[in-house]
């Protein structure tokens, strides 16, 4: 081996290196941004769930009860309701996580020495959220018993067996064994979809620069915008089968039938398809090669992971890498597919979420046609 040769080659190594500097910058940035979002997403303590409060009884003690579950930081009370069947509404519409349930007569019944039940309602779709959710109220309704025992016998100095306890009923909604199969599938099927999408798309114009092709293109009359278009219409074809192959076998194989309407989620589908699509898309026109696709693929792919809420719950993590999922399709489309696979749920509680992909795919276009306009010029 000639030592002078080794040097050489590590030498123009360093150099195509340093003079394809979006890579460097990418390749140096990443384990950064890495390493902060995965450090504050990656968080199983659940805190802050909110809850909303039907208070049948209206006295001091039953808000001295809920004002337990306030001053924790498991629950958050801040949606109050004078309507018990409202409370379904809620938690299909994700505005709350759970319920507390107080009936007439809870004080009553805890002054004459009997056991007044509360019910616990917990949506069981995010499992960890649920157990949390569970053993946190069941808890704080046994030291809430204690502390009311204790204040009691002090008042009338005696001892007695018979004690009024506050029953804690729990109740979970839409997967009542907390299997997490039912939590993961769903989620998996959006993020292999995102995954398979961006990269199927991410190369389509990098690959014609490395080519040499994209000059053709050039002086030819087409319109950037029909050029992506153009480009992305077979993949919207390969994208949707590939959706609809693992929607089939993830409901079918791991028994995890669709509780709402096949048709709807297969339509939104289609639309999620076409935005990770533009997401490929936009990368493409960016990107100077393919190493730099791949880069800017897994920059986005990644994090998308953890700030979607396919794993970790959004709610356990900083409000501001909570934020940040909001700048990612899947963190949408993941709510369409849970709420209609497992809560059943129509476009009338989904509406928002299928106008923001709706808004995300005609702003990833546009820049993408924008973007690969200003090239041509």
């Amino acid at each position: 081996m000639s030592l002078q040769r080794l040097v050489t080659i590590i030498k123009k190594e360093f150099l195509h290196i340093k003079r394809d500097k979006a890579s460097l910058a990418i390749a140096i940035a990443m384990p950064l941004i890495f390493i902060l979002i995965f450090g504050y997403a990656v968080n199983t303590d659940v805190e802050n769930i909110d809850v909303a409060v039907f208070d049948n009884d209206k006295t001091l003690e039953s808000r001295e009860f809920i004002n337990k579950f306030a001053k924790s930081n498991y629950f958050n009370t801040r949606i109050y309701t004078s309507n018990i069947d409202k409370i379904e509404e809620l938690i299909d519409k994700g505005e709350v996580k759970g319920a507390i349930i107080i009936p007439s007569e809870f004080s009553k019944k805890l002054k004459r020495k009997e056991n007044p039940q509360v019910q616990l309602i917990i949506d069981g779709s995010d499992p960890t959220i649920a157990r949390t959710a569970l053993q946190s109220g069941v808890l704080i309704a046994k030291m809430y018993s204690l502390t009311k025992q204790e204040k009691d016998l002090k008042k009338q100095g005696v001892f007695s067996n018979k004690i009024g306890a506050v029953d804690m009923r729990t109740r979970v909604w839409y997967n009542p064994n907390l299997e997490s199969t039912r939590f993961t599938i769903p989620g998996l099927i959006g993020l292999i979809m995102q995954n398979i999408t961006v990269m199927l798309t991410a190369f389509t114009l990098v690959r014609e620069k490395e080519k040499g092709t994209i000059e053709q293109l050039i002086v030819t009359p087409i319109k950037s915008s029909e050029l992506i278009l153009g480009k992305m219409i077979p993949y919207i074809l390969i994208g949707s089968i590939d959706f609809l192959i693992a929607l089939f076998f993830g409901t079918y194989w791991f028994n995890v039938p669709i509780q709402g309407d096949s048709l709807l989620l297969i339509t939104l589908g289609l639309g999620f398809v076409i935005c990770a699509l533009a997401v490929g898309m936009l990368i493409s026109t960016v990107a100077e090669n393919q190493l730099q696709a791949m880069q800017m693929s897994l920059l986005f792919v990644l994090p998308s992971v953890l700030l979607s809420g396919f794993i970790f719950p959004r709610e356990a993590m900083p409000k501001l890498i909570e934020l940040a999922g909001y700048a990612i399709p899947l963190t949408y489309f993941i709510k369409i597919l849970r709420g209609i696979i497992l809560k059943g749920i129509g476009i009338e509680y989904l509406w928002k979420e299928v106008v923001f992909l709706l808004i995300f795919g005609i702003i990833l276009l546009t820049i993408a046609s924008v973007r690969f306009k200003k090239r041509l010029d």
